[in-house]
Order: structure tokens, then sequence, then C-alpha cells
């Protein structure tokens, strides 16, 4: 049996008061490292002595190859307040084994901005915006949200504030802390339509009530969103068939799906949107319509929607294997489900729609052969006819799902 090793890495998560506000098996991991490593503000904290410091340097990939580096030397990791919340020690489990590594939670800035507002923290949506875009904050723009947000500098919040106006969010009512729990915590409180405090510090925590105007458009989470809210030339997966495409898909926390002849990206960035960190790759032959992929994956918070150039089956070479497959587009090229087949996790899902006879004589051939479900939609939307209204078809759909068993290898 094989030895663990004991940690000789410890994360401690401080805060504004410093050392003071350590417990003592923290301070004791602190007093007792060899190597202190932390941001310039951390390491401002300690008392000077002769041990190595080291401060974050950027990129951050360079400090993680120096710690690993530092196996069997006490080195400790100062960050702000809880390091599993977006902090350094997510990094750090990803390059060193759990059991190498102490990690001591300190207050995080999301329950201390939960205690200061009074808000239940399980009922509050948390995010950071530190080292990411702001579009990330769309899918959590909702009537009656309650967001907590780590900001990446002071200009965050006017950021947020004028992103709030835009969706028709104008009336929700922001509240800002800054360094939380210290001696120069200051809070400021504003709608968003009315939002004036620029003049604040780097290190803040932002508390934003939502409240939809009547000109605010819903973005619900759900599959099924307007199809106006892409941008698009006519050639999508259209609402209706979309919700039941996301249904047959069933997106999970983390799952990658490849969205095939993706179009404008409309099931790709639902299917982001509807799990939490679940990923997707669009591939795509058409310029033009990458472009729109990647307005959407912007205006509908799906930025890191990744975006592949070319014609599948080849397209396809080299991509990470997904948990799920949607095919929308060129289901009758030649080999092209079969890749896709072979290319797909034992457990994962493969939906295709076809709208063509050649490409429903495809998905008949191969639910022969292996198996799965077809099901046929005909949809009809009610449109004016003169002064009246009638009922106009879509054109019908039939769509392909199958759940590749975990036997196979291949």
């Amino acid at each position: 049996m094989l030895e663990r090793m004991a940690p000789w890495l410890s994360i401690v998560g401080i805060g504004e008061d410093g050392l003071a506000g350590l417990t003592a098996p923290a301070r004791a991991l602190v007093d007792d490292a060899q190597v202190l490593i932390g941001g310039a503000r951390h390491l401002a904290m300690l008392p000077d002595d002769s041990r190595e410091r080291l401060a974050w340097p950027s990129p951050l990939s360079a400090l993680l190859d120096e710690i690993e580096s530092r196996r069997g030397t006490r080195v400790c990791v100062l960050a702000s307040g809880d390091p599993l919340w977006y902090g350094i020690g997510v990094s750090l489990l990803r390059r060193i084994p759990r059991s190498e590594i102490a990690i001591l939670p300190g207050r995080s800035a999301f329950s201390l901005a939960a205690a200061r507002i009074g808000w239940p923290l399980a009922e509050v949506d948390c995010l950071t915006l530190h080292g990411r875009p702001l579009s990330l904050l769309h899918p959590y723009l909702q009537p009656n949200a309650k967001l907590l947000i780590l900001s990446e500098d002071a200009t965050t919040p006017a950021a947020v504030a004028a992103l709030l106006c835009e969706r028709g969010y104008g009336a929700s009512y922001l509240s800002l802390l800054e360094h939380l729990d210290g001696e120069r915590e200051r809070r400021f409180d504003g709608t968003a339509a009315a939002w004036t405090a620029n003049d604040v510090a780097d290190l803040n925590t932002l508390a934003v009530d939502c409240v939809a105007g009547p000109e605010a458009l819903l973005l619900p989470r759900t599959p099924g969103l307007p199809d106006e809210a892409f941008h698009h030339d006519g050639q999508m997966t259209k609402r209706e068939l979309r919700a039941a495409t996301l249904a047959a898909l069933a997106p999970v926390p983390g799952g990658l799906l490849w969205d095939v002849g993706a179009g404008c990206g409309s099931v790709a960035v639902e299917w982001m949107r509807a799990a939490p960190r679940a990923r997707a790759v669009a591939i795509e032959r058409k310029a033009e319509r990458r472009t729109m992929i990647a307005e959407n994956a912007e205006s509908l918070g799906t930025p890191t929607l990744q975006i592949v150039a070319g014609e599948a089956p080849a397209a396809l070479e080299g991509l990470a294997a997904p948990d799920a497959i949607f095919v929308g587009g060129g289901v009758s090229k030649a080999g092209l489900v079969e890749t896709c087949w072979a290319a797909l996790k034992p457990g994962g899902r493969l939906v295709a729609n076809a709208v063509t006879l050649e490409s429903e004589a495809v998905l008949l051939a191969w639910q022969k052969a292996q198996g799965g479900a077809l099901i046929r939609f005909a949809i009809f939307r009610a449109e004016p006819v003169g002064p009246f209204q009638g009922w106009r078809p879509m054109m019908p759909v039939t769509q392909y799902a199958a759940t590749k068993p975990v036997s196979v290898k291949s």
C-alpha cells in the first residue's frame, strides 16, 4: 500500500483583519511555513522576517509551477477569504493531490456580504467577474434574482449598472461593499439607473437585487428562448423544436456538447445556459454564421463557447470527447453519424434532426441498426390570413435520439 504524503502545502484564507482574524490552526500554519506566498496586500499583513516570500505573478501559471517545484518544503499560500470560492485553491487542487494540501478557509466575501445585507445565502447566486467577461452576467439577470458578485476592479459596479439598464433592469437595487471586515469597510447603495458611486476600491463585492422593468426581455435559463433572442439568417432550430432537442440532449453540470452544423449556435448556447459549468463546441463551415454564433454567445452569456471552423466529419478530429452531440445539419453527409457515434463517450447522448427525405432515410437506417428513438414533430403557428388568423405549418422534422451503451468501446 502506498504511503500518503503529509501535507507540505497549506492554503490559508485571510481577511481584511489580517493575522488577528485567523484561527489558531491557521495561524500555526502561517508561523510554521518556510515559504509564504500571496498578493502584495496579504504579504504586507505579515511580520517582517527572513522567510522567503513570493507575490502573485502574471500569468498565474508561473506561480503554480513555482509552488509545485517546492514539494517537500513547507509552503503557505495566503488567499482572500475562502480559497475555494473562485480562489487559488481551485487551481492548486487541479495540480497537486488533495492529500498533500491543507486548506483552512476564512470568511468569504459572499458570506460577509450576505450577513451585511441580510440575505439567506442559499437563496443567492454567487459569481465572479474577476478575470472574466461581463457578458457572463446575462443568464443571471432574472426577475427577483439576488446576486453577489466579486468585482474585477473599481470599474465593475458601474459596468454592471450599465448592463442592467441596457437589459431593462434599471430599477434593480445595488449595494457595493468594499474592504469587508476591515477598518476601511464602506458601503454604497443605489439603483442601477441612478448609480453614481465610482470612487470606490478595487477590492469590492457587489450585491444586486434584480428588478425587471416593463421593457425587460425575459430570457429564462430553461430551454426554448424566443427565436428573436438570437442573431440568425432563418436557418436555425426554432424555439419549439429547440426546447424538445435540449430535453433529449439532457444538459448536465460540466457536460460537453458538440453542436455539429451549428448554424447560429442556438442549441449550443442554450445547452451552456441550462446547466452549471456546461461546455459546448459549435462546428460551423460558413464564416457569416460563425460570426452570428459569436454574437449570440456574447449577448446571451456564454462567451466561453468554442467555435470551430470547418465541415464535419473532418472538423471533428482532435476535439475533446463529448457527453452529448447534436447534429442539426448535414445528417446525410457520408460517415457523419458514424463518426459522431464513435466519438461519443459511453453513456452519452446523440440527437439528430432531419428535415429532408435523404437525412430522414439516414436516421431510419441508423435507428434500425443501432436502436434509439425516432419522433416526428409537426408544428403549426397561428399567423394572419387577411383579417383573420390561420395555422401555418412549419416544415416537419424527424428527430433521432439515442444513448450510447456504456459497454460500447468505440
